[in-house]
């Protein structure tokens, strides 16, 4: 018999974890009966009663297993790590607020039977705010337009993933994962199948603008070089232009010495952009050096506080005891 994993990572998720866990049961009591199964939790250091709803889950159902971070570790590095705990042939990663449809688990584990090793869920529609679909959209544009890797777009994660490919994972030990990427780059047989995103079933998402940002710089820094071809070439062209301009500035003062009034308008404009596109580049150039430095760091991905229902641990470790 097969085994299935489903992977869920939740933070302050109290109303979604336990309808999460139910529909997703029911799905495969229904619909994958012939398959074994696991649902792994994966909490980031929640601050309301969903660690409390995990420990029942888990009392009630073997099949339910959790762990609990020390820490909140970001929002790539608690799912990333999570994955690579599965013990299934293969493990979906699923978002526990239901803007992932349960309902297409049978889907992808329908395509995984064919070969596909990895089965990527697609957002062709969505239900959340129109303009940060269209904000979305744009850079989505803007990384596949930069990156040498054949980015995929519009894609949260939300996909099946084979055994083999978990294993290349497992094997990467990048301190700093950004799954899109590796999907995109390692993903053997890979399937794309577009769905819509639902909106949240209940409570409030833990992304802000700072989230999403770091998601954008930490793609960017990791798969795109545009960044400083831009302020190489950048520079190059506006030091060009500069010369010309000042060239032009010097031959009409000598020729119109007493009539050629520059005053200091081009000086204060030429320093004030200069000076902002110096900063803007110079933050550019600092968030590369901070991803640098992250992997050079190399802490783990998460550190555990708890396991539950992890019962494959406890009987290896009671065996090297004996």
């Amino acid at each position: 018999m097969k085994k299935i994993s489903i992977m869920i990572p939740c933070y302050n998720e109290q109303e979604n974890v336990k309808p999460i866990c139910e529909a997703v049961r029911e799905i495969l009591y229904k619909e994958l009966p012939t398959y074994d199964y696991e649902i792994l939790f994966i909490d980031n250091k929640s601050k309301d009663r969903t660690r409390d709803i995990l420990r029942e889950l888990c009392r009630e159902d073997s099949h339910v297993k959790a762990i609990f971070n020390m820490k909140n570790f970001g929002q790539f590095n608690s799912p990333y790590y999570g994955l690579c705990q599965t013990t299934g042939d293969c493990a979906i990663l699923l978002c526990a607020d239901f803007q992932d449809p349960v309902e297409l688990i049978p889907t992808m584990v329908h395509e995984w039977e064919k070969g596909y090793k990895v089965v990527s869920m697609i957002k062709t529609t969505s239900r959340e705010n129109r303009l940060m679909y269209w904000m979305r959209s744009i850079y989505y544009k803007m990384i596949h337009a930069m990156s040498s890797v054949e980015q995929i777009e519009h894609f949260t994660g939300f996909g099946l993933y084979d055994k083999s490919f978990l294993d290349i994972l497992r094997t990467l030990k990048d301190p700093t994962p950004f799954l899109r990427g590796i999907v995109a780059e390692y993903a053997p047989d890979h399937l794309e199948i577009p769905y819509e995103q639902q909106r949240r079933r209940a409570g409030k998402t833990s992304n802000n603008f700072f989230s999403l940002f770091d998601a954008a710089m930490l793609s960017f820094t990791s798969y795109t070089k545009g960044g400083l071809r831009l302020a190489t070439f950048g520079g190059f062209i506006i030091s060009g232009i500069s010369f010309v301009i000042a060239l032009v500035y010097l031959i009409l003062k000598l020729v119109y010495w007493d009539r050629f009034l520059a005053g200091n308008v081009p000086i204060l404009i030429g320093v004030f952009f200069l000076g902002g596109l110096q900063m803007f580049f110079t933050g550019l150039l600092g968030e590369y050096i901070m991803s640098m430095n992250t992997r050079i760091i190399n802490r783990p991905l998460v550190i555990e506080e708890q396991r539950l229902n992890f019962q494959e641990d406890t009987e290896l470790a009671e065996i090297e005891a004996k």
